[in-house]
């Protein structure tokens, strides 16, 4: 559904910021970098590579269960969260909502397409991939921008700090085993400053440091892996 401008009147609820939401344009540049750059990884991969289409399969469907993990926990609990604290941005939540409705039908197209691919790793089963990707990019443009102007205002005025730390901590759990510091990888490389912000905002001194020791070495060859090289 595309993003159609709704009168601003009323829609902010008045008051103070109550929280800090900045860390949903954090996630959704990851997003919009990963799944952005799969079509380019998966014409990347010659015919018959099945070890470069297991690496390229892996990190769409980590995108994949990360981006089902967020929508899932804004259907659960932000919706119902707007829709009573905010009854004025009725319009805006219904539209989100059908917004994630039609996202849901390309990740699933997404989801149903890479096996195949994973272990062929031919151009035949490479073109269901490559059009879940248009798909699921197509919706993205225009879900996130529509999101970030007129849901994150809102929740920064309805939602407690708690609250948004549940989402976070809920994404962090989506993460699949042994894809952590990869995803963190990615989330940095996404950040306008390739995420030194992000780091100190937040990862504490140790965090950082066994990044900067153990996972900056492991996303490297993350990224070769998805490169070919």
């Amino acid at each position: 559904m595309p993003a159609t401008p709704l009168p601003p009147t009323g829609d902010m609820p008045d008051g103070p910021k109550t929280c800090d939401a900045s860390g949903m344009a954090e996630i959704h540049r990851m997003f919009r970098r990963g799944f952005g750059e799969g079509p380019d990884l998966v014409r990347g991969v010659s015919d018959g590579d099945v070890a470069h289409a297991e690496a390229v399969a892996t990190q769409l469907e980590t995108l994949s269960i990360g981006l089902h993990s967020h929508h899932g926990a804004e259907d659960e609990r932000l919706w119902p969260a707007l829709d009573e604290r905010a009854p004025a941005c009725a319009a805006h939540v219904a539209r989100m909502k059908a917004q994630h409705a039609e996202m849901l039908a390309q990740l699933i197209a997404l989801d149903g397409a890479l096996p195949p691919w994973r272990h062929s790793a031919e151009e035949s089963d490479a073109a269901g991939v490559l059009a879940a990707l248009d798909g699921i990019n197509a919706a993205l443009a225009v879900h996130l921008p529509d999101e970030e102007t007129n849901i994150v205002p809102v929740m920064e005025r309805t939602l407690t700090p708690a609250e948004v730390e549940w989402f976070a901590e809920h994404g962090r759990k989506s993460v699949p085993k042994g894809q952590t510091w990869q995803q963190l990888g990615e989330i940095l490389a996404s950040q306008p400053d390739g995420g030194d912000e992000w780091l100190h905002k937040h990862m504490p001194a140790p965090g950082r440091l066994a990044w900067r020791l153990i996972g900056k070495r492991r996303y490297a060859r993350h990224r070769a892996a998805l490169e070919g090289r």
